[in-house]
This record gives structure tokens, sequence and C-alpha cells, in this order.
């Protein structure tokens, strides 16, 4: 969300928090998969949402409507700028569905290219994850 949303400095946010705010949606097209969503929580009711189809439409819906999207959280200031924070979401009984598994599918006995590899280490950088890159990289598990 935008810096200056009125939710902006709570240590985190329940679902009720942000029913008078519009949810945007990314749209995948038509035929896509809830499956594949890039949210979290993507089959919920909302009273207020928007779909979209790119960041840059997202990200001025965020400042100009103090719209949201619960996503990873994983933001880039280099693309994004320094105006949009991610504050964590806070699971209830109704809305439980609070965790994003990010991931990724290759072909069997296909070496991620080199590309796929920076992309790897870039989300266990972003992550901190302490496990070894090069499982990931070559998708075997340590012996």
């Amino acid at each position: 969300m935008w810096r200056g949303h009125p939710l902006a400095g709570k240590s985190s946010i329940a679902f009720a928090d942000l029913a008078p705010y519009p949810c945007l949606s990314f749209e995948q097209g038509e035929g896509s998969s809830f499956y594949l969503a890039e949210e979290i929580l993507s089959t919920n009711e909302y009273s207020r949402t928007i779909r979209i189809c790119d960041r840059a439409t997202a990200l001025n819906l965020m400042v100009g409507l103090n719209g949201y999207t619960l996503c990873s959280g994983i933001i880039c200031e280099e693309l994004n700028g320094g105006d949009f924070i991610a504050v964590p979401y806070e699971a209830d009984a109704d809305n439980p569905n609070s965790v994003m598994d990010i991931g990724y599918i290759t072909r069997k006995n296909i070496r991620l290219s080199p590309l796929g590899q920076q992309y790897i280490r870039e989300l266990r950088r972003y992550l901190k994850l302490q496990d070894d890159p090069q499982e990931a990289i070559d998708g075997e598990s340590p012996a």
C-alpha cells in the first residue's frame, strides 16, 4: 500500500480493516485460474474490487484511491519508488489463508537459465532464507 494510506502505520492489518478501501486485483486474462492468483484470499468477496493488469495502474490507484493488494510484500524500490510499503496481514478465523507460497516450475532434468538462477538468488536474498541457495538452483537436496 501507499505510505500515505490511513492503515500504513499499523503493525498488521486484519481483513475487516480493509473493508472501506478498494482491493486491487491483478487480472490474469480470460480463463485464468485462481490457483495462479498473485494475491492471498483471492476467492474472498470484497465490497470494492478493481481489476488491474499492470503495475503502474496499481501504484496510481493505491495513491489516488487508497487501494491495496494482498500480495507477497516483495516491493522493488527501483521499479516502484519508495512510496510503497508492505504491512503484514493478520489472519482471523474467517480468513486464515495468510501465507503465500512463491515458487517456480522447471522441466525435469533441465537446469535453470542464468537469468532463472539470478532470480532464485535474488528471491532468497530478499527473503533472507538460510538454506543452501544451490539447492534451489540445482533442484536437489544437499547430501
